[in-house]
């Protein structure tokens, strides 16, 4: 099935329990993004194996915290949530001055508590205009700031057990996603075009993997 892929302005966030296949979908919309002409920078709180696959420039931690990447390229930072969050904030408030770097984050809810991290929100409100695309996974709804929903052109959600989620859901998804799919199928929601697609399942892991650059050795970014 075709459907309309997000742009350098855009922002989608994807939902699903542990194991529903929403990691993979997400490395699956990365390997369609523009990380060969812009630096896309992952946010990997848990240490994910299959992003640990992916030929990254890892970002550490230096004297001025997270710094933002000087060129193209897939980078990623990995935090402590509740010990880095100082640092998570002020990295996402470079990214969003400087504007043209794109944005994965996997479990969202991780993110800094503080006002559910007003960084975050501002690329979330703003990214359009300054070019700072946004992947965001999360495994619930309720866990996140309501501009994830509010804010996101594009929404891919596999199956939700809590009804609360559902019903989240339901303030922008007009029918809502009550029917429950197979596995690893998701329901993909266009919001500029009020259309919702039931899509199967994204290529296996490693047809995903073959279409980054192939793998080498982890490089390390500091300041």
């Amino acid at each position: 099935m075709a459907i309309r892929l997000p742009d350098d302005s855009k922002r989608l966030y994807i939902i699903g329990r542990t194991g529903s296949g929403k990691t993979v979908a997400g490395v699956w919309h990365l390997s369609q993004r523009s990380w060969r002409k812009m630096p896309w920078v992952i946010v990997d709180y848990k240490g994910d194996e299959l992003i640990g696959r992916l030929p990254t420039t890892e970002i550490k931690k230096g004297k001025k915290g997270y710094e933002i990447p000087k060129g193209p390229g897939l980078y990623v930072i990995r935090p402590v949530a509740g010990v880095d969050d100082d640092l998570v904030e002020d990295f996402l408030w470079k990214v969003k001055y400087h504007g043209k770097i794109g944005v994965y984050i996997d479990e969202g809810y991780m993110l800094p508590e503080k006002s559910r991290s007003p960084a975050f929100v501002a690329l979330l409100t703003q990214g359009r205009s300054l070019k700072t695309p946004v992947i965001i996974l999360s495994q619930r709804p309720v866990w996140l700031s309501r501009f994830v929903i509010t804010e996101s052109e594009f929404i891919q959600t596999y199956w939700l057990n809590d009804k609360r989620d559902r019903d989240t859901l339901k303030a922008v998804i007009p029918n809502g996603v009550d029917e429950r799919l197979p596995e690893y199928h998701s329901w993909y929601y266009d919001v500029g075009k009020d259309k919702l697609d039931h899509i199967g399942p994204v290529p296996h892991p490693d047809e995903i993997l073959a279409k980054f650059d192939p793998p080498k050795r982890t490089r390390l970014f500091a300041i």
